[in-house]
């Protein structure tokens, strides 16, 4: 689905945004993730997760924190925060994706060597919206170049560190790193670095790393330990997090999903949280395997009182974590809300999610504790069984407060902690783990072994009488956290190997494997311990490059193969995994290059340029970062130390993390680079081999049946035995050294571009016919305009927000739509297939990717119904602005277009097809799309036939003939000079050809909404399955964003003759006279429906909240998205539901109900209020963000946008300020909600699902998101979906 109209009048243009994909991620895994057939070159390199450091968020709020206010608002993703509700992007609108595979800067997982390892999905982390990772530059070879003796000296003369910082092994949440005797190995540092003495270096690789400066923890005297970090990103807000470290491992077999229970109580039964939904501030929730965290976003203080907050926001966690009430009537409440939820959760990504994770951890409680729990047991709990539960376990002792934000003053800060907390119970008397000042880094391995789970793991304890038991509740706290024992996957560990796991399912679509290896944690603690991960990351790195360009120049078997190595804090151990997925046809062929490539590298090792490549990489990369520290936000900051936290790792900042970088980096060698990566990939390249250490599973997961060309369903037939032959097949491909690449310094030389210059004499004119300046510029915004003389307008804004870097976006208008009725699917396939070639002029895929690598460039391309864009992010070191031009231009001018890339993309789009109806949500959202918008396939998916209609001169014209100057649009922002940026504006895209089609936008077919009534406006999806589940879309037409509808009429000329209301005013006549100023200037502006429609979606959304949700217990999930395009004369609204087979009908009822009813029951002033605060809560917060001022540029001076103007930036606060009810009306009496104009369709899922109906078969296509093949990963079931 869109996102919400708030969202894209801040953003500009929701160019990621997603039509009509109702997953969502949540808890710490994205809870509907389904792989799309992406091209390979977008994949997270290795998918191997370095969270060193906190990272500023390069847009933030789409699916942040969200209080019952804000549900279901999506703004422009910024990253995969688990708290945070998120929805994926659209698969089949997003290209290309020149990406660096070494760092993931400008990611969500953006990698800084700050120290907290390598990580996986630790910490409620899931793979976000791909903003642009970095990539970097030529680095000098430093394979074998030694540290200066000065820094060798310093560094291990003494400990750079703040003692209030440390985190010791004493820690309840640290993952255990207990090596099993004997497996630890001693360096020899004589043979790796003869020009140093062996004291010396063993000396400094074995100092302790800095710890955060400005980090200080404490513990009260009842145990509860807090950390508090000063940050001022966001100014005046703070980050309040309660973690309480207990989580679903905890429970007994008769208590299995209580701890999520407990969440849902505690935190939606609680007053005092409730009486801060007026202040600005927003809360959740989330429960895993080992802790559950109750979190505040809060302003420091009051709007209207200037009352300090941080008083009232720890009192209500104080409430929410350690004296919950129990009512019955809330449990019975929660009780019906988690029963949806869990049905919710129940899509088949998620059973593959158990599935992997039950044979990992076969061996202890992991396997079988979801969060979510057992539906059995959930439903038979009464509040005492609940309460005996949270009396166990919840309380200070075994808890950790976390403050992060806007704070001045620690010791005051310290004083309120002590004041709200500090009275509540002692912790019952009982022996405590040894401190870490006792045992230092050797405490790690006194840590006794813990069972599985056993009642009697906990670190002190049971009393030994049951009778005294049944009097008194003894607290339990765990000395580390999972409390459970791994198998390890050592040589010698374990004798028996396991066979491949088969998972098989009518709703899986595509083959996926995954190969395990697990092992201990690694704590991050030392300068040895950094440089370790350092090599691992520069040996995976070179692994995941090779695999995805080797086989991009031909039709590869696989559709993406990934390897992760990372550590998960939440499961307590290191995992790394070998993931192939693959059409099931090819399944054998895509196992056998996998393994043959990672055998490749184990044999041969990197070569000296890729280590020298991907050293710089990360180099660069943390350079940056380090230059950004003071841009990082307060929830990244938090999330950082909490990683860190649970894995034991030491905590830097970005400055200690890049110069502790830069310190280890001379001591790295080739071959010590190749030695520790390949004991990573020993249990693949040497499978079945005595020596090799055994995987800890291999599960495949794989469809019932497939479709084969010329015979249709067939049965798909597999064996563990076939497996572990197509596993050996690898092994026993002959190989050879990998070749060293060429990689171009530049695209465009100096002289091809000097007689570009002569060729095209690149100018600036007139912005238009009656101005007579070839440059504009706002004071007040620093936004300047700018047009070249072959037709392109250029915006820009010189930012210093993060430093030395910046972002392009180049915007094309036509999209999808622009496709004609003997072309449909052809701008969506062009741009794939523009993705999948991913060559310029005469330079291949592999040289460009690379030329990306060395310039800290990522780049991807994406359509979307109404436009095509193109976005880059760089750095300014090393030209890399320049750089990024310089592909900007090729890729105008130089396109390569190639008949496999062409043939990969249409497999991919076809393969997607045949995946809808085994989605629920999808073929539920796609035949409600069909329905709406009159069958129109420019809003859903290519059917085959269409597919089979076009050719790749269809789609590269499809696609360039929307490429012409007066059709496109140019914005930067970035840390650069007027001189810098205006020189490469006329440099490389002033030498773009000049070319005009003033005719092309009459050739497009027009989109029109089915006429009403239709007997389509109510439909049914029944889909086969196992287990029951049920979802529902609710849909109407609405205007556009600028007031303009489909059937010709312009709502702003109406508003604005519109009188002022005197009732909605002040009471004082000056006041009166300032606010209808303020009203009168929003009814003349272009951005009133924007604005009013935005305000409307968050009443809404309330609403849905409190009366489905809250009050009637009919979903778990359920929310209002607005969806107003810019372009076109068009919008619609959405709700979507989730809930089970017997309630649907019910809260599809209760939503129309809902949606209705605003006339019946007013609005109410907090209401509006309310909604203000959230949308410019958001605004604020994101206005020191590059990628987000990138939006606000957007469109200013598209001809095919003639309404938005500088004002929509520069008066966007005042006009949400101005706002009134009645405005609000106004945009709530466009939506047509009336019976024969809204539209609905309800999907249920189960093994009597349909039976006894007669559905209409018609062809399915897809909804909104180019998901292709099922996703393979652990994340899914490993934590509940927020609370709210």
């Amino acid at each position: 689905m869109a996102t919400s109209s708030s969202s894209s009048v801040i953003s500009g243009i929701p160019l990621s945004q997603v039509r009509w994909d109702t997953s969502r991620g949540g808890g710490g895994r994205s809870i509907v993730r389904v792989n799309r057939p992406v091209p390979t070159a977008s994949l997270p390199l290795t998918r191997f997760r370095f969270h060193l450091s906190p990272t500023p968020a390069a847009a933030r709020w789409q699916g942040d924190v969200r209080s019952r206010n804000t549900i279901g608002l999506e703004f422009q993703d910024w990253k995969n925060n688990t708290i945070r509700k998120k929805k994926k992007q659209s698969g089949a609108c997003k290209a290309w994706k020149w990406t660096s595979p070494v760092s993931f800067s400008q990611q969500c997982k953006r990698w800084i060597p700050c120290c907290s390892s390598l990580n996986r999905n630790c910490y409620r982390k899931i793979t976000p919206l791909p903003l642009a990772t970095s990539a970097p530059t030529f680095f000098p070879d430093k394979s074998c170049f030694p540290l200066s003796s000065h820094k060798l000296n310093t560094t291990s003369g003494k400990h750079i560190c703040a003692p209030c910082a440390t985190v010791g092994p004493d820690e309840p949440h640290a993952a255990s790193t207990t090596w099993p005797d004997g497996l630890l190995e001693k360096q020899d540092f004589d043979s790796l670095y003869p020009q140093f003495q062996t004291t010396e270096l063993e000396g400094f690789l074995s100092t302790q790393l800095p710890s955060h400066p400005k980090l200080h923890r404490g513990q009260l005297k009842n145990g509860l330990r807090y950390l508090i970090l000063p940050n001022k990103v966001p100014p005046n807000r703070f980050e309040a997090h309660m973690e309480v470290h207990v989580g679903s491992i905890d429970e007994e077999d008769d208590e299995q999903g209580i701890a999520h229970m407990i969440e849902h109580v505690a935190f939606l039964g609680s007053k005092k949280r409730e009486k801060l939904l007026g202040t600005g501030a927003r809360s959740n929730a989330y429960t895993d395997f080992h802790h559950t965290v109750f979190h505040i976003h809060s302003p420091t203080c009051s709007k209207e009182s200037d009352e300090d907050l941080l008083p009232l926001v720890l009192d209500a966690l104080n409430e929410i974590a350690f004296h919950p009430k129990f009512l019955s009537s809330r449990v019975e409440k929660e009780r019906r809300a988690i029963l949806s939820e869990l049905q919710m959760m129940n899509t088949i990504e998620y059973r593959v999610d158990c599935q992997l994770l039950q044979h990992l951890h076969s061996e202890n409680k992991l396997s079988k504790r979801f969060p979510i729990g057992l539906e059995e047991q959930i439903k038979k709990w009464d509040a005492d069984k609940i309460r005996k539960f949270h009396e166990r376990w919840y309380f200070p002792g075994n808890a950790t407060l976390y403050i992060v934000g806007d704070i001045d003053n620690i010791s005051k800060t310290i004083y309120q902690i002590e004041a709200v907390f500090g009275q509540t119970a002692l912790e019952n008397e009982m022996p405590s783990p040894p401190t870490s000042s006792a045992f230092g880094a050797m405490a790690s391995f006194l840590v006794p072994k813990l069972s599985a789970g056993l009642a009697g793991s906990s670190s002190h304890e049971r009393l030994s009488n049951p009778a005294d038991q049944s009097k008194i509740i003894k607290m339990e706290k765990h000395a580390v956290r999972p409390p459970v024992k791994h198998n390890w996957s050592l040589p010698g560990h374990n004798t028996d190997m396991k066979p491949p796991q088969i998972f098989q399912h009518e709703l899986l679509q595509n083959f996926s494997i995954n190969m395990f290896c697990k092992i201990p944690v690694n704590k991050v603690w030392t300068f040895g311990d950094l440089r370790n991960v350092l090599m691992k990351r520069i040996f995976l790195s070179a692994l995941h490059f090779r695999i995805n360009t080797r086989y991009k120049s031909s039709n590869p078997p696989f559709t993406s193969v990934e390897l992760d190595h990372s550590d998960s804090g939440r499961e307590g151990c290191t995992v790394t995994t070998l993931t192939v997925t693959a059409e099931p046809k090819n399944w054998q062929n895509a196992i056998k290059v996998a393994v043959q490539e990672v055998r490749r590298l184990k044999e041969f090792g990197v070569t000296k340029g890729e280590l020298t490549r991907y050293m710089d990489a990360l180099l660069k990369d943390s350079e940056q970062l380090a230059a950004m520290i003071d841009n990082v936000s307060s929830v990244d900051n938090l999330d950082f130390i909490m990683e860190s936290d649970a894995l034991g790792h030491t905590v830097m900042d970005q400055t200690q993390g890049h110069e502790s970088l830069m310190a280890v980096a001379g001591t790295v060698t080739l071959d010590e680079v190749n030695s520790i990566g390949a004991q990573v990939l020993e249990f693949i390249s040497d499978f079945a081999k005595p020596t090799a250490p055994l995987p800890a599973a291999i599960v495949a997961c794989v469809p019932k049946k497939v479709h084969l060309d010329g015979i249709g369903e067939t049965e798909f037939e597999i064996t563990p035995s076939e497996i572990t032959a197509a596993i050996k097949s690898g092994l026993e491909e002959p190989i050879e050294a990998e070749p060293e690449l060429e990689v171009p310094k530049e695209l465009i030389s100096p002289l091809q571009l000097q007689e570009l210059r002569m060729q095209r004499r690149p100018s600036f004119i007139p912005l238009s016919p009656e101005m007579n300046v070839t440059k504009v510029q706002d004071k007040e915004t620093g936004i300047t305009q700018l047009c070249l003389s072959n037709g392109i307008p250029v915006n820009y804004k010189i930012s210093k927000n993060e430093a030395r870097g910046g972002v392009m976006r180049l915007i094309v208008g036509g999209g999808r739509a622009a496709e004609t009725s003997d072309s449909k699917g052809a701008v969506v396939v062009g741009v794939r297939t523009l993705s999948e070639g991913g060559r310029v002029g005469n330079f291949s895929r592999e040289q460009v990717e690379l030329f990306c690598v060395n310039h800290l460039i990522n780049c991807s391309l994406e359509s979307t119904e109404e436009f095509i864009s193109m976005e880059f992010r760089f750095t300014l070191r090393d030209n890399g602005m320049h750089a990024a031009f310089q592909l900007l231009h090729m890729v105008l001018e130089h396109s390569v277009w190639l008949d496999d890339a062409f043939d990969r993309a249409r497999q991919l789009y076809l393969s997607y097809y045949r995946s809808i109806p085994k989605s629920l949500e999808r073929s539920t959202a796609h035949k409600l799309m069909l329905a709406m918008m009159n069958g129109d396939e420019r809003f859903v998916e290519p059917t085959p036939k269409s597919l089979q209609n076009l050719t790749l001169k269809s789609v590269k014209d499809a696609v360039m003939n929307q490429f012409v100057g007066d059709n496109m649009e140019v914005s930067i922002v970035g840390d650069f000079s007027e001189e810098e940026i205006e020189s490469c504006v006329l440099d490389y895209l002033g030498t773009v050809r000049a070319s005009r089609d003033s005719e092309r936008e009459h050739g497009f077919s027009p989109i029109l909404f089915r006429p009403s009534p239709s007997d389509l406006q109510f439909q049914q999806v029944f889909l086969k399955d196992t287990d029951e589940r049920a979802c529902a879309y609710i849909a109407g037409p609405a205007p556009n964003r600028w007031g303009l509808t489909v059937d010709g009429k312009d709502l702003l000329e109406s508003v604005a003759d519109i009188p002022i209301a005197d009732d909605a005013l002040p009471h004082s006549e000056e006041g009166k006279d300032i606010q209808k100023d303020l009203q009168k200037k929003l009814h003349g502006h272009p951005l009133f429906f924007g604005i009013t429609m935005g305000l409307l979606a968050e009443v809404i959304n309330s609403r849905l909240f409190t009366t489905v949700r809250d009050s009637l217990g009919l979903t778990y999930d359920v929310s209002f998205e607005l969806n107003l395009f810019d372009r076109l004369k068009l919008g619609w609204y959405v709700i979507s539901v989730t809930s089970t087979p017997s309630k649907v009908y019910r809260a599809v009822d209760a939503c129309k109900n809902v949606l209705r009813g605003l006339h019946t029951n007013k609005i109410a002033p907090r209401e509006l209020e309310r909604a203000k605060r959230t949308l410019l809560m958001r605004h604020e917060a994101e206005i020191k963000s590059n990628a987000y001022w990138l939006g606000l540029l957007a469109h200013l001076q598209a001809s095919s946008v003639p309404r938005k103007d500088i004002s929509c930036v520069k008066e966007l606060t005042s006009l949400y300020e101005a706002a009134s009810i009645e405005d609000i009306y106004l945009a709530y009496d466009q939506l047509k909600v009336d019976e024969d104009s809204l539209y609905s369709c309800i999907g249920i899922a189960g093994v009597h699902a349909g039976e006894g109906t007669t559905a209409s078969e018609e062809e399915e296509e897809s909804d909104g998101g180019f998901q292709g093949v099922i996703p393979v990963g652990r994340g899914l079931s490993t934590m509940t979906r927020p609370t709210t």
